[in-house]
């Protein structure tokens, strides 16, 4: 199982120069991934210009959204040349992870359309690709650049809904759970390689998950206090977050074996801190 880090963009008070650190020591500890959360009303960066600056400290690990929300992006095609130009910045290490979102303030604020996000983000995949794929849109021909791959950026899409499981197998490359725990992860995993094999799609699906994690001295106080802050707008849902996290070296050690165990093939670690300490110590437990 491979080991991603999620940088603390979406941890208030991170500052740049927090990012620029994880990304240096993430690629040199050698985790798999740089991984980014999404959200709008909230003190945290955007995803793909967070990546794009990760992307230039870096040279070979991958970068990844975890999730980027994607109906509050309403451009589709503003969006497919935003992570193209990520993709080819830093030479087609992006995973492009997506999925609906929930938050009702984050719609608002966007003027995004909540009831119908399903529905929305089904007609944005379809453009995305289009854009990719090099459609002519104009006098001067197709949206650039070009990803690398011809079909974009590796697809990763998330939600647990059968209709989300029935998207994720039609347009992406794998599927990734949230941070609800090991039950959510089995669940949706066994649903969506039902799907996958029942749609005749060949090949073995990637199969990701998202975990938080806490570590050192104020493991537990830090882990508390961000959950519940992240997910104030959903209190039983921060509880079963928070009763999910890897509190401590023992805890986390745990989760991995069970993960790996569970048949996850990426895990994505992400950090209730901006502490570089946390990092450092990620890497002597798991890298």
């Amino acid at each position: 199982m491979d080991i991603a880090v999620a940088l603390p963009s979406s941890v208030p008070g991170s500052t740049a120069q927090d990012l620029m650190d994880w990304s240096v020591e993430g690629e040199r500890a050698g985790f798999s991934s740089l991984a980014v959360l999404d959200r709008l009303v909230y003190d945290n960066y955007d995803c793909l210009t967070t990546l794009a600056a990760a992307a230039a400290l870096t040279s070979r690990v991958r970068l990844m959204t975890a999730i980027l929300i994607g109906p509050l992006h309403r451009n589709a095609a503003l969006l497919a040349k935003q992570a193209a130009t990520v993709d080819r910045i830093s030479g087609g290490r992006l995973t492009l992870g997506m999925a609906v979102g929930a938050r009702p303030d984050d719609f608002n604020a966007s003027g995004a359309d909540h009831a119908h996000r399903g529905r929305d983000f089904t007609a944005q995949l379809e453009e995305l690709r289009k854009v990719w794929a090099g459609e002519r849109r104009g006098f001067a021909g197709a949206i650039g650049p070009a990803p690398t791959r011809p079909q974009g950026p590796e697809l990763i899409l998330g939600g647990h809904a059968p209709g989300a499981i029935a998207r994720a197998v039609r347009f992406g490359d794998g599927w990734i759970s949230g941070g609800g725990g090991l039950g959510m992860f089995r669940g949706g995993a066994g649903a969506f390689r039902a799907a996958w094999a029942k749609a005749g799609r060949t090949g073995k699906p990637r199969l990701l998950a998202l975990a938080y994690f806490s570590l050192g001295d104020q493991a537990e106080e830090n882990a508390k206090a961000y959950i519940n802050d992240y997910y104030g707008f959903a209190p039983p849902y921060a509880q079963a977050v928070l009763a999910n996290t890897s509190i401590g070296d023992d805890a986390l050690a745990q989760n991995l074996r069970a993960y790996e165990e569970a048949g996850c093939d990426e895990l994505v670690l992400v950090p209730c801190s901006a502490d570089l300490d946390q990092i450092k110590r990620l890497g002597d437990v798991c890298v």
